[in-house]
């Protein structure tokens, strides 16, 4: 697992959907008052961006460390 990489969420661009919350596997994200937050950023296996590519169909999800 990664400890300088990891989801950034642009809540600005953010709709709510959860696609990235209910994609990722390795439980990076917790839901708070219906957005994904990055609750253990240190679960993120570096370079996969599977939350990005894979479901944010919004362009809301960055990475530190990129």
């Amino acid at each position: 697992m990664a400890k300088n990489w990891f989801p950034i969420i642009d809540y600005e661009k953010c709709t709510g959907c959860l696609s990235c919350a209910n994609f990722c596997p390795h439980d990076v994200f917790d839901v708070k008052e219906g957005k994904p937050v990055v609750a253990r950023p240190e679960n993120c296996v570096e370079f996969c961006r599977g939350c990005q590519r894979g479901a944010c169909d919004y362009g809301a999800i960055s990475y530190f460390g990129e």
